[in-house]
């Protein structure tokens, strides 16, 4: 007797015959060709890997909610930002350089990615869990990562390719020594900062324009791993995090982040005394108080994460009325890099796919591309036309424009009065980082230090550290020789 099932269908939507049994010619016979079904399984299960990000392929993240509880209206006129607007939103949490299946506690950057579901459309505020970034040019992000990745040859990552790209670009040391102190190893990702880190522009109704800074508050409270616990449990669990966050909302305890704002007047920026969009750089609290705006609320876990993770599209490009980018020379090399790094990845149609859907009505001129599911009808794919169909036609000076003047150079930014790369590094070690976090600051840089790093790399990372500043930086060259000399005499006593 044959036995039936109509439990599972093809993609066609037709019975599946069996997802069990492939068909043969009798039951020790060869696979036939023409089992559909079975070819069909092996040639999507062959491609239903997508290429992973790059950077930031370890990751996950949930649903919420972000409700606006104080009055940005004589700053912004973005929807989302109003009394009282309540809107959907997505976080994906990441790291910055393992590859999807490294472990999430190691020591790296976190990344810091929402995208706000708007009544005027998406706006993505793609982030980390630092107010800064090692580099301020896009010029060198791919440098920087590749430094952050493999080598070429064995394969593996390397504490001297690290600390050759760090050294060589001095505007990295504020955001390593965030890096090599205790914000280095977030506990769980419930339990660290978040930041727009770039410099924005807000604009209100009147047409007034405003720099901002994004900051998010963990109401869960700050808290790290020591070294130590974080490789114990890279090794007992690769998706710690991951699995925290998942857990911690199926069980109703949803995170919550109080987000605020740094205002900066939109004059003020060309005499403050830190070029304000150089992304290696913060602004004073005290030049620049906290306003606060709302809470963001994770309470809802993905379905699938493939189809609601994996495949979520972020990029800082994507603005709405009232938000606009800044001369930040990284954000502008980003607001193109993103969108572009998930056309390769997803395809050219990714805003298609639900969880990168806008909640609002879509009238936009692309046309067809690769897994094209929403289309115009019949409507003209041109503008200008005659057809009924509208179209964009925005003239004269733009709301979230900005002047520029100057030769076209390449060249670093204009220097501000304060502008140095070891300053504000410095500020971080002597007036922020307690005794103990600089004791494991310095712990921390030796031993990376005394992990492979060689000469003239070597040399060049001490002085690095007294540049940020001279006792600390005595103190790592001490660690070091003194490691070394240990690691020596050991060799000695071996032989």
């Amino acid at each position: 007797m044959t036995e039936t099932s109509t439990g599972s269908t093809m993609s066609t939507g037709a019975p599946a015959d069996s997802d069990r049994n492939s068909l043969t010619t009798g039951a020790d016979g060869p696979i036939l060709l023409h089992d559909v079904h079975f070819l069909e399984q092996m040639a999507h299960f062959n491609r239903e890997k997508v290429p992973e990000r790059q950077p930031h392929a370890k990751g996950a993240g949930a649903f919420g909610v972000f409700e606006t509880t104080h009055d940005l209206s004589a700053w912004t006129k973005a929807a989302l930002f109003q009394p009282g607007a309540k809107t959907e939103m997505l976080a994906r949490f990441s790291t910055v350089a393992g590859e999807s299946g490294s472990p999430d506690t190691w020591r790296d950057v976190r990344g810091f990615s929402l995208k706000f579901y708007t009544t005027e459309g998406n706006y993505d505020l793609v982030g980390n869990n630092t107010p800064i970034f090692f580099v301020r040019d896009p010029m060198k992000f791919p440098h920087f990562i590749r430094s952050q990745k493999r080598l070429p040859d064995s394969g593996l990552r390397d504490n001297h390719m690290q600390w050759d790209f760090w050294t060589s670009n001095p505007e990295t040391a504020h955001q390593v020594t965030y890096l090599m102190g205790v914000r280095g190893l977030p506990r769980t990702w419930r339990n660290m900062n978040g930041y727009g880190s770039h410099t924005y522009m807000w604009i209100n109704a009147a047409g007034e324009k405003f720099w901002v800074k994004y900051h998010f508050h963990t109401r869960q409270g700050m808290a790290f791993f020591t070294n130590t616990e974080a490789a114990e449990m890279a090794g007992a669990d690769a998706d710690f995090h991951r699995r925290d966050l998942f857990d911690a909302i199926t069980r109703g305890d949803h995170p919550v982040w109080d987000m605020s704002v740094q205002i900066m007047p939109y004059a003020e920026a060309a005499t403050y005394r830190f070029n304000p969009f150089d992304l290696t750089k913060t602004w004073s609290h005290k030049d620049y108080p906290l306003v606060p705006v709302g809470t963001m609320t994770l309470n809802r876990n993905p379905e699938n994460f493939f189809a609601q993770i994996e495949q979520a599209a972020f990029s800082p490009g994507n603005t709405v009325p009232g938000i606009g980018l800044s001369p930040d020379k990284m954000l502008l090399g980003r607001a193109f890099a993103y969108n572009d790094a998930q056309r390769n990845r997803i395809g050219v149609n990714f805003n298609q796919l639900p969880v990168n859907q806008p909640k609002v009505p879509v009238n936009t001129y692309q046309f067809d591309g690769h897994m094209t599911f929403h289309h115009a009808g019949a409507a003209p794919t041109y503008a200008p036309n005659s057809g009924g169909r509208p179209w964009a036609d925005q003239t004269g000076p733009v709301a979230d424009g900005w002047e520029a003047d100057g030769a076209m150079v390449r060249s670093a930014y204009t220097l501000h009065a304060e502008d140095d790369d070891f300053g504000q590094a410095g500020t971080l070690v002597r007036e922020v980082f307690g005794d103990s976090e600089r004791n494991q600051l310095v712990d921390q840089v030796a031993g990376s230090l005394l992990g492979g790093v060689r000469e003239p790399v070597l040399s060049r990372a001490l002085d690095y550290w007294k540049s940020v500043d001279v006792g600390i930086g005595q103190r790592i060259e001490d660690k070091v020789k003194a490691g070394a000399a240990r690691k020596a005499a050991e060799r000695v006593g071996d032989n």
